[in-house]
C-alpha cells in the first residue's frame, strides 16, 4: 500500500447511531493527532453532522478526511443520530467493498454493529480492528454471566446474585440482566468476530478500570488497546458545542444561565439520544426536581406517546413557567451541548442512564452521578460507577428493557429525591464522592497526554501496523 510519507492509513467505519458514531469520530481524530492518516467512512447525512470538526482538525495540520459512501442501487440515508442497534446498514456493503479494493488501507476500524464487515474485509486481506463502544468492565461482567450463568440459580427476578470470578464483589438481580442473556437458547447468534479481527480499540483508560483491563486481556484473552477517553480530544468551545447534532439551545445562553449559579449547585439530567421514557415517568422526574429545591438542567429526550397528545401534556400545569420565572430549572428539548454543560463549575451532579459515553464524560468532568440504567450494558456500567469507583448513587432502577420497549417500572419521585439529597446535600458521603471524582478526572486527563497510558496505547497501534506492513504480515 502506498500512503503519504509512509504514514499508516486507518479507515474508520462508525455505526450510524449517535452513541457509536460520536466516539468513533473522536477516535479517528485521536489517531490523526498521533500521526496516522485517518479517513472516516460514512453515509452522506452523517457526514454533514461531523464535517465541521474535521475541517477544524485539518486546519491544525492533522491528516484526517471524510469519505461518503453512495449506493447506485438505493438511496443512502439513516436520518438523525438516534438510529437504534441492529439498523440494517448493508446498503453500504458494495460501495465499501469497492473503496477497499481501490484503496486498501493498513486497517479498517469498524463498529461491532456492522456485523457484515468482518467477512468482506477479511476476504480482501485487510486487517480489522473492532470498536465495541463500551469499556472493559461491562465486557468482563458479560463474560461472567455467560461463563457461569449465576442468574439461572436464583429463585426470582428480584433475588440478588454475585457475578463469579471478577476482581470485586458485583451483585445483580435477574431483572437487570438482558433478556437475551437470561436463557442461553435465546441469545442471538452473532458472527464470529474473534477469528477475523486483529484486536480491539477501547474508549477507556487503564487507570479507570485496571483490574478489569487485566481480566479482559488475560482471562478473556482479548487483544485490546485502551485509547480514551476520546471525548478529551475536544479542546475548544466549537468542538464541544458542535459535537453530534446542532444543539437545540444556544450554547452561550446555556452557559450564561449556569454562570448565574453557585459552584456544584446544579443537577444535570439526561438519558441520552436513544432512550424513551413514558409520560408517567417524566411526571415523577418533574415533581422530584421541583421538590428538591435545587437548580437543574433537564434534557427531555424522546417520549413514549401511547395516547394522542400525551407527549405534550405530561408536565404539571404551569411547571415550565414556574421554572423560568424562578430561574430554578432550564428544560431543553432535543440535543444539548453536554460536554460544555458537564464541565461547567456550577454542575454538581448528573442523573444519567449510564450509557458509556455519558459515563466517561462525567468521569472526565469529575461530576458524581445518580445512576438510572435502562438497557444494553448500562446496569453493569452502574456497578462500575457506584461499587468500584464509588462516584455515584443508585436511584433504584431494577428493570432491564430493550430500547424499543416501554418501561413497565416507574421510579417514584421519592426515590429520586432521596438520591438527589445524597448526592447534592453536602453530607460526608457527597463530599467523598466529589473528591474521588476529581481524582479520577485527573487520571483521565493524564492518560491522554504524551506519555500517558492511552497516548502510549494509540502510538502502539500505529507502530504495530507499521511493523506488520514492513514484514508483510496479515
Amino acid at each position: 500500500m502506498a500512503s503519504d510519507a509512509g504514514k499508516v492509513e486507518m479507515l474508520f467505519f462508525p455505526y450510524v447511531g449517535g452513541g457509536h458514531l460520536i466516539p468513533m469520530v473522536d477516535l479517528a481524530r485521536v489517531f490523526a493527532s498521533r500521526g496516522a492518516k485517518s479517513t472516516i467512512i460514512t453515509a452522506p447525512d452523517n457526514a454533514l453532522l461531523i464535517h465541521k470538526a474535521i475541517l477544524r482538525d485539518q486546519k491544525l495540520g492533522h491528516d484526517i478526511n471524510l469519505h461518503t459512501l453512495e449506493s447506485p442501487s438505493a438511496p443512502v440515508s439513516f436520518g438523525d443520530m438516534s438510529a437504534p442497534p441492529f439498523t440494517d446498514t448493508t446498503v453500504l456493503r458494495e460501495p465499501l467493498r469497492q473503496l477497499l479494493i481501490q484503496r486498501p488501507p493498513d486497517c479498517v476500524v469498524t463498529d461491532m454493529f456492522h456485523r457484515w464487515v468482518a467477512d468482506d474485509v477479511h476476504e480482501l486481506g485487510i486487517r480489522i480492528i473492532v470498536f465495541n463502544g463500551s469499556g472493559c468492565f461491562p465486557r468482563c461482567g458479560e463474560d461472567s454471566l455467560r461463563r457461569y450463568s449465576p442468574h439461572e440459580k436464583v429463585g426470582s427476578e428480584s433475588e440478588v446474585f454475585v457475578l463469579p470470578g471478577l476482581p470485586d464483589r458485583i451483585e445483580l438481580t435477574r431483572s437487570q440482566v438482558p433478556h437475551f442473556d437470561r436463557t442461553p437458547n435465546k441469545r442471538p447468534k452473532m458472527m464470529n468476530w474473534e477469528a477475523k479481527t486483529y484486536g480491539s480499540v477501547v474508549n477507556s483508560f487503564y487507570e479507570l478500570e485496571p483490574a478489569y483491563v487485566d481480566y479482559f486481556r488475560n482471562q478473556m484473552g482479548k487483544k485490546a488497546w485502551l485509547v480514551g477517553p476520546v471525548c478529551l480530544c475536544n479542546k475548544n468551545i466549537e468542538d464541544k458545542a458542535g459535537r453530534g447534532q446542532e444543539a437545540s439551545i444556544d450554547e452561550q445562553a446555556c452557559l450564561n444561565w449556569l454562570d448565574s449559579k453557585q459552584p456544584n449547585s446544579v443537577l444535570y439530567v439526561s438519558f441520552g439520544s436513544l432512550a424513551r421514557l413514558p409520560p408517567r415517568q417524566l411526571l415523577e422526574i418533574a415533581c422530584a426536581l421541583e421538590a428538591s429545591g435545587r437548580p437543574f438542567i433537564w434534557v427531555v429526550g424522546k417520549v413514549f406517546q401511547t395516547v394522542a397528545g400525551e407527549e405534550e401534556n405530561w408536565l404539571p400545569s404551569g411547571y415550565e413557567e414556574r421554572m423560568v420565572e424562578s430561574k430554578m430549572g432550564l428544560i431543553i428539548r432535543g440535543w444539548a451541548p453536554q460536554l460544555l454543560i458537564l464541565e461547567h463549575a456550577a454542575i454538581g451532579g448528573f442523573v444519567t442512564h449510564c450509557g458509556w459515553n455519558s459515563t466517561l464524560e462525567a468521569v472526565c468532568a469529575g461530576v458524581p452521578m445518580i445512576t438510572w440504567p435502562l438497557t444494553a450494558e448500562q446496569f453493569l456500567n452502574e456497578k462500575l460507577v457506584t461499587d468500584v469507583l464509588r462516584v455515584g448513587v443508585r436511584v433504584g432502577s431494577m428493570d432491564w428493557r430493550s430500547w424499543k420497549d416501554e418501561p413497565t417500572e416507574v421510579v417514584g419521585r421519592e426515590k429520586m429525591q432521596t438520591a438527589v439529597e445524597r448526592l447534592m446535600g453536602g453530607g460526608e458521603e457527597a463530599v467523598e464522592m466529589r473528591s474521588r471524582g476529581r481524582e479520577v478526572a485527573g487520571k483521565a486527563k493524564r492518560a491522554v497526554e504524551e506519555g500517558g497510558s492511552s497516548y502510549t496505547d494509540a502510538i502502539a497501534v500505529i507502530e504495530e501496523l507499521k511493523a506488520c506492513r514492513k514484514d508483510g504480515k496479515f
